[in-house]
């Protein structure tokens, strides 16, 4: 009796004891990373094309939007990238003639979603490999450039309105992109991260995704929805990568699709992330 008592009372002490480790030791953020251009040129004119190579050790979920992936690891270790290339970043919107294709693979590979308002026009593929160890796997996305669907269909989205062009004071019918050449600092907790160069894409529903270069080759990733604008400030509620640093992100952005400053502070109530980046 007493040694079940003491096992019920290790294993209350030991449930504890894990459950401050869970809170102390921070998320640990997807995989992600930028796709590189496509170099060769047997790609038709007018098709958008994207061959993700990567390499996977158990599942994943892979998400392509834009000229990005984002890689959640269901089980086993990592995935990294192993020479995605992309022609065309895949549209903010409706692509039309939209195709899948597996390239090469030693387990299962399928589509789960195609671009849709309700994957943020990302195209979700599950990839599930027993084999032991990494595998190479492969998967091209394709779609007709001149296809493409500037307005998404009212049915595509629950209360969506046609009519509607994005968010307060937007009316523009096709994705934006804005670049800047500069830098910046992410200070977290009291420990600073230099930023590089950074990406910001919007579509026409107002969702946004901003993506900095960071140290050693990662990136730091936010996507929300741009809430509000004031000539070339924006101001959108955002969201890091990893869920843990939500809260307002203001951009300063230029006429010629330029990123000036942007701006934030966030955190998710025990820890704080601020951010600040020039164009240089």
């Amino acid at each position: 009796m007493l040694r079940h008592m003491n096992a019920n009372k290790f294993c209350r002490i030991g449930v504890a004891v894990l459950l401050d480790m869970a809170a102390v030791v921070p998320a640990l953020a997807n995989t992600q990373f930028r796709i590189r251009r496509m170099m060769r040129n047997d790609v038709p004119p007018g098709k958008g094309q994207c061959d993700i190579r990567l390499q996977v050790d158990n599942e994943v979920e892979v998400s392509v939007r834009g000229d990005s992936v984002f890689i959640r690891t269901i089980a086993g270790r990592d995935a990294y990238d192993d020479g995605s290339e992309c022609n065309a970043p895949l549209p903010g919107r409706a692509p039309g003639g939209f195709h899948f294709e597996v390239m090469d693979s030693r387990g299962e590979i399928r589509l789960v979603s195609e671009p849709s308002p309700r994957t943020n026009w990302a195209a979700v593929v599950l990839i599930r490999d027993s084999s032991g160890g990494q595998g190479r796997y492969h998967f091209r996305i394709s779609w007709d450039q001149a296809l493409v669907n500037d307005r998404p269909r009212s049915d595509d989205r629950p209360g969506f309105d046609d009519r509607r062009g994005g968010p307060p004071g937007f009316v523009w019918n096709n994705v934006i992109n804005f670049r800047g050449e500069g830098r910046g600092t992410a200070v977290l907790n009291g420990f600073d991260q230099r930023l590089g160069n950074v990406n910001v894409d919007i579509d026409r529903a107002g969702h946004v995704m901003i993506v900095f270069r960071a140290q050693r080759g990662r990136d730091l990733t936010f996507s929300g929805q741009v809430i509000n604008r004031e000539g070339g400030r924006l101001r959108c509620d955002v969201v890091s990568s990893d869920r843990r640093y939500r809260g307002p992100m203001f951009l300063s952005v230029g006429d010629r699709d330029n990123v000036n400053s942007i701006t934030f502070e966030g955190g998710d109530g025990r820890d704080r992330m601020r951010i600040t980046w020039d164009r240089r």
